[in-house]
């Protein structure tokens, strides 16, 4: 049995999720055009991902977040002057520093008396943002928190890596947390294994492993992928093994903890990898099949962003319509893991908003 981290916290609603993604899209014809028709039909078929949507060299987390933003705190009619705290998590910050958290809240022209600080996470991300966020909250002293959470993990992908490239898209997001004394208690679960650390990874640019003339040279890696050291690199089958060996046992820790059975959740949102992974670890949780959520046909992997993204763009009735309990769960670079169980009652949920560039006027 592994050792999981178990927290309660009570007194935090969740009032309203929104998203943002490029207009930007890229489907099986650009597939096609790098790995040939037959592979990019493979790959299709394989993970699920009919396209995704893809910033182009302008665009950078923040914009993705700042967009989502704007459109919730326009939908909710909230005063910025009211938000105590912003926590923005991301691994595709603007800039080494400052923190992207602190030039978000300027452009969103948040109170001097805001908090804000960034959490370096990734698949897990969203959760723990949450879990970070509810805590700050729970005793009353904060009322009002800003969530943003998102990735541009396309960036990072060589276009000539058909392990990683076919897989990610962007995001960002805006979840709105407040104080209620009346909120339904959050119960969450976590854990790491950071022997992980080698099998998602950026190898170079860091101060590890600075930056140079050899690791921005792509070269032939394993199955022909192109790729440098300064680009992602994926063990697909470490990732693989990892997912089923650590999330069915936290999933089960979860729902004992909260003292919910497989059958008490409308709906289960986990971070979008890839469909056939989702679709296993469901058959061997033996989960009902029509609670499970997916997103990642139109938006690919969207690393931290595609659990909130999910809940927007396939939001279950009762999230709309009344109260709806949750079980989110995100997993992967790290390795890092975590799930909460979440009962809300009619949070808003945005249009998803799509950004033609930095200083376009969005769309929804």
């Amino acid at each position: 049995m592994i050792e999981m981290s178990v927290a309660r916290v009570a007194n935090v609603r969740l009032t309203g999720i929104a998203a943002a993604v490029p207009e930007q899209v890229f489907g099986l014809e650009q597939l096609s055009s790098e790995f040939g028709e037959r592979d990019a039909q493979k790959i299709n078929d394989l993970t699920g991902i009919r396209r995704r949507h893809i910033t182009d060299a302008n665009i950078c987390t923040s914009d993705l977040c700042y967009a989502a933003a704007l459109q919730l705190l326009s939908d909710l009619e909230c005063n910025v002057a009211t938000i105590d705290v912003l926590v923005m998590v991301t691994q595709t910050p603007d800039y080494i520093l400052p923190a992207t958290s602190c030039a978000l809240h300027g452009r969103l022209n948040l109170p001097k008396s805001c908090s804000a600080f960034d959490l370096n996470l990734g698949c897990s991300g969203y959760v723990y943002g949450l879990w970070v966020v509810s805590q700050l909250l729970a005793s009353g002293h904060l009322k009002r928190a800003l969530l943003l959470v998102g990735d541009t993990i396309s960036k990072l992908a060589s276009p000539q890596d058909r392990s990683v490239a076919p897989l990610f898209g962007d995001a960002g997001t805006a979840t709105l947390l407040e104080y209620d004394p009346s909120a339904a208690e959050m119960v969450f679960v976590m854990g790491t294994d950071g022997s992980g650390e080698s099998h998602l990874i950026v190898p170079a640019g860091g101060f590890r492993n600075p930056r140079s003339s050899s690791t921005s040279e792509r070269t032939a890696r394993e199955g022909g992928n192109l790729r440098s050291d300064e680009d992602l690199y994926m063990n697909g089958n470490e990732i693989f093994a990892f997912t089923l060996r650590e999330v069915p046992t936290m999933l089960e820790s979860l729902l004992e903890a909260a003292g919910w059975s497989k059958d008490t959740p409308d709906a289960y949102v986990f971070h979008q990898a890839n469909r056939f992974m989702l679709e296993h670890l469901s058959k061997r949780m033996k989960l009902p099949t029509d609670r499970v959520l997916y997103a990642l046909q139109e938006f690919g992997n969207t690393s931290s962003a595609s659990i909130p993204l999910t809940l927007v763009d396939q939001p279950p009735s009762s999230l709309k319509d009344g109260t709806s309990k949750l079980v989110l769960a995100g997993f992967g670079v790290g390795f890092s893991w975590a799930g909460v169980t979440l009962t809300c009652t009619s949070p808003k949920i945005s249009n998803l908003v799509y950004l033609q560039h930095r200083n376009s006027e969005v769309s929804t």
